[in-house]
């Protein structure tokens, strides 16, 4: 394979695997070195000038992950969007030419198809079924907790933990006052002791 090199690429077309799409909805087709602040300009325009309900990101091989990070966005900024998810397999067609043909040695081109993991993801102001395979409410606004006691205590919970840890360098007193407590702490206190010129 070394003499050969490849070509093109081209992916097998196939339609969208949702029912009831609109004729003229947006497809965002995300591939390996799209850029997702040119991909979310051009869908955020147009889910929000053109009045857009519905859009599909889709993305295969590499690019699952850039189209899940891509929706994901989408979702933050819009806000109540119904989603639906759909994997499967696409088929691809790379093209590989022999760069150093020998006489009566192999063909010019081999084609190879690869079958490779394919995502499409709908996402739509208008409520979705929520019976179809792959579907996702939209999540509740960030100001909205569904469980008000839990989610509270935990935040919280991580305020006074904050409010605790000191944010300048911890002055002498501090480290001074915590070494007395070690030292009154037992036998281990005295090894404590030993490093306080680490400290200065």
């Amino acid at each position: 394979m070394e003499n050969f090199r490849k070509v093109r690429t081209s992916e097998e077309e196939s339609p969208l695997p949702f029912s009831d799409l609109p004729p003229d909805v947006v497809e965002m087709k995300v591939k390996e070195g799209s850029k997702i602040r040119n991909l979310m300009n051009y869908a955020m325009a147009q889910m929000e000038l053109k009045g857009r309900r519905q859009i599909v990101f889709s993305g295969c091989g590499r690019a699952v992950t850039k189209t899940i990070t891509c929706v994901e966005i989408m979702k933050r900024k819009l806000g109540g969007l119904h989603q639906v998810t759909k994997v499967r397999y696409k088929t691809l067609l790379e093209v590989w030419e022999n760069q150093d043909p020998l006489p009566g040695g192999p063909a010019q081109n081999l084609t190879v198809h690869k079958n490779v993991p394919s995502i499409c993801i709908l996402l739509s102001r208008d409520p979705l079924d929520p019976n179809e395979t792959g579907y996702q409410p939209p999540e509740p606004p960030a100001g909205l907790q569904t469980q008000p006691g839990e989610a509270g205590e935990d935040t919280s919970g991580s305020s006074t933990k904050g409010l605790k840890r000191p944010l300048p360098p911890p002055s002498e007193e501090l480290l001074t006052k915590k070494l007395q407590v070690q030292v009154a702490g037992g036998p281990r206190g005295t090894g404590t002791t030993d490093h306080q010129p680490d400290h200065h």
